[in-house]
């Protein structure tokens, strides 16, 4: 059995279903953008989305996980051959899970045209160190939000949701560098997005984290109002309070080392 328990709520008007599949995809009204959010190490996640993307068929996809210049290089027929494809982007030195879990998206992507919204480590790191992250990111950092204060309680919210995710260990001091780094990647999707739609007239289908499919903080929020969008996280628990998604689904959990464990070490 795939999934242990699969819920998708949609936040306006709860609705539920057994799982997220093509047909109930389909069967939504069509929007320009549709996120399908991931837990990156959850291979039910993975094969979820090449579903989706076999079934629909963008114009265009997006991938967190590829830098633009390298995206640009993604033939058809590259995406058709796994090991070529995996030497073309330099998988095995990317520090994203293995490759056979994220392939079959990458095939099922064969006939749209690929983007990456990956930012590099070096920028993501000044950006931690708090360096001027709109000069490194180029033309478009206004109108991504890059040049705006975040307000303070949103500021508040995400340093603590950092620092959640960093096991509360990190000190406080590097909190404010660590928004900036996720305030980068959202608008560098956002960036992409917005080319891929522009260029290919779309529908485009982003495959990112679930913390960057947020409609309230992440890249939906930057890309253009005139754009119809759709949120779907793919989450391992029920959770507590109204999520920031259109829908979400609860999966089966990937087995797992304790993430906590490499601070405990040091």
């Amino acid at each position: 059995m795939r999934h242990l328990i699969l819920a998708i709520a949609l936040t306006c008007a709860p609705a539920w279903a057994d799982e997220i599949t093509p047909d109930l995809i389909a069967d939504m009204p069509p929007v320009d953008i549709l996120y399908l959010g991931e837990l990156h190490d959850n291979p039910w996640h993975h094969e979820t989305q090449a579903e989706v993307v076999s079934a629909l068929a963008p114009s265009a996809m997006v991938f967190e996980m590829v830098t633009p210049e390298v995206a640009e290089g993604v033939t058809g027929d590259l995406l058709t051959d796994k090991a070529a494809l995996r030497t073309a982007l330099d998988w095995d030195n990317s520090g994203w899970p293995s490759f056979d879990m994220y392939y079959p998206i990458f095939a099922a992507s064969a006939g749209a045209k690929v983007y990456g919204a990956q930012v590099p480590r070096a920028d993501v790191r000044a950006a931690i160190m708090g360096e001027d992250i709109a000069k490194g990111f180029g033309d478009g950092a206004a109108q991504f939000g890059l040049l705006d204060d975040l307000p303070m309680e949103e500021q508040q919210a995400r340093e603590s949701k950092q620092f959640e995710a960093h096991c509360n260990a990190l000190p406080e001091s590097m909190l404010p560098g660590m928004v900036l780094g996720q305030r980068l990647r959202d608008a560098t999707l956002a960036r992409e997005i917005t080319r891929a739609h522009m260029e290919t007239g779309g529908p485009v289908i982003v495959i990112t984290g679930n913390g960057h499919a947020r409609l309230d903080w992440g890249a939906p929020r930057l890309v253009s109002a005139d754009l119809s969008q759709r949120s779907i996280a793919q989450l391992e628990h029920q959770p507590d309070e109204s999520v920031p998604y259109d829908f979400f689904v609860v999966t089966q959990a990937a087995e797992r080392e304790d993430p906590c464990n490499a601070f405990k070490k040091n």
